[in-house]
């Protein structure tokens, strides 16, 4: 690192093929990353302004009306609604630590891009589509994994009063990170690989290709050692952002339960009459459609999407290219459209639990989350009481 320019310790410095890359470790509720953002830019005076941003990302955090524009009914027919979901989460996250510690979360970014407007460099959105992260995420996930993580998204929204700035600025430093993230892959190291890894790497080749022989990339501290280790090699990114195929026993679990139920009926009516076979659809209709009108209720969804819920449920789990939420969540959009005031007001209120369940928007979103939680776990209860009377 060239001393002469006294650029902050958060600052590494990587020559590749004679071109000067700088990278500024920051985190993302840091006073003093927006500082140091600021010094090295004005400082080194680089042709290149590489950021932690997708497009998506990019544009809700400069567009002061991206939240105005949401069509909520694209998004959940869209089948959308959970991406979003699992977003505005971790946007809650970063929201309350930002509030806790009076900073903007983000808000080194958004220096990076008033730096570098005023240094003439061009802006270079180096990070791989939000959407595409969690697809990759989500979608190479086990079944239990795939519950820990929408707990975990879920439990995230509270945020312990013990976090302060001393912790966050730790998280600076290379040691504490690198031990955070070992414990992290420990117990998700399918998650640690899509999440983190990977975004090494695409985050990486991004860099190295930025326009210019000097550049600056803003990037939180923990993608570092990372991007360290491959930016100085060419490296394809095409199969990082290659949405992952539907697993084997995904769909045969997707097909089997609507084969399987059908099954149990036919053998019922051929062992016991048409009396057994309506006390199975009894069985069927009540459970499912019971968890999932119950997950709805919780979402403190409209008693119209509640009842959509219930009939919705014992159909939806038997078909497996629709979902009962849906349903659930199309019926409370429409009956409580959402504001003008619900969206402007979208990234307050996912600060607190209560916010989530009070804004319109986000509650319906919760109503589709829950609605298909409460269905899926309807349909192993009922699955299994069917399989039960069976055996007997």
């Amino acid at each position: 690192m060239s001393e002469e320019l006294h650029l902050p310790s958060s600052v590494s410095k990587i020559n590749i093929d004679g071109k000067d890359v700088f990278l500024v470790g920051t985190a993302h509720v840091s006073k003093e990353s927006v500082e140091d953002v600021k010094t090295v830019i004005q400082a080194v005076q680089p042709e290149s302004v590489c950021i932690e941003l997708c497009h998506a990302r990019y544009k809700v955090m400069t567009d002061k009306e991206a939240w105005r524009k949401m069509n909520i009914f694209k998004i959940i027919k869209d089948k959308k609604a959970m991406f979003l979901l699992a977003q505005l989460v971790v946007s809650s996250f970063y929201r309350k630590l930002g509030e806790k510690l009076g900073i903007q979360p983000g808000a080194e970014m958004l220096e990076a891009i008033k730096q570098a407007a005023q240094v003439n460099a061009k802006i270079v959105l180096a990070d791989r589509d939000i959407e595409i992260t969690i697809k990759r995420v989500w979608g190479y996930l086990g079944f239990w994994n795939k519950l820990k993580m929408l707990m975990g998204m879920m439990m995230s929204i509270m945020v312990g009063e013990e976090i302060n700035e001393e912790m966050v600025e730790k998280l600076k430093r290379g040691d504490e990170l690198e031990n955070a993230l070992a414990e992290f892959a420990k117990k998700f190291p399918e998650i640690k690989h899509r999440l983190i890894d990977e975004r090494d790497i695409y985050l990486s080749q991004k860099i190295r290709n930025a326009p210019g022989q000097k550049v600056v990339a803003v990037i939180g501290a923990g993608h570092i050692p990372g991007i360290t280790e491959n930016v100085k090699t060419e490296q394809s990114v095409e199969q990082l952002i290659e949405t992952p195929p539907p697993s084997v026993w995904g769909e045969i679990f997707k097909w089997g339960i609507p084969i399987a139920f059908v099954a149990i009926l036919v053998y019922g009516f051929w062992q016991k009459g048409l009396e057994d076979l309506l006390k199975s659809l009894k069985i069927w209709c009540l459970v499912t459609g019971g968890f999932s009108a119950a997950g709805a209720a919780i979402a403190f969804g409209h008693p119209l999407s509640i009842l959509t819920a219930f009939i919705a449920a014992p159909i939806m789990t038997l078909h497996p290219l629709l979902a009962t939420g849906w349903f659930a969540g199309l019926t409370e959009a429409y009956i409580r459209k959402p504001t003008v005031d619900d969206f402007e007001k979208l990234p307050e209120s996912i600060s607190t639990m209560k916010g989530f369940w009070k804004n319109h928007v986000t509650r319906i979103l919760l109503v589709v989350a829950f609605s298909n939680i409460g269905a899926m776990i309807g349909s192993w209860t009922a699955g299994g009481w069917l399989i039960k009377r069976i055996a007997e």
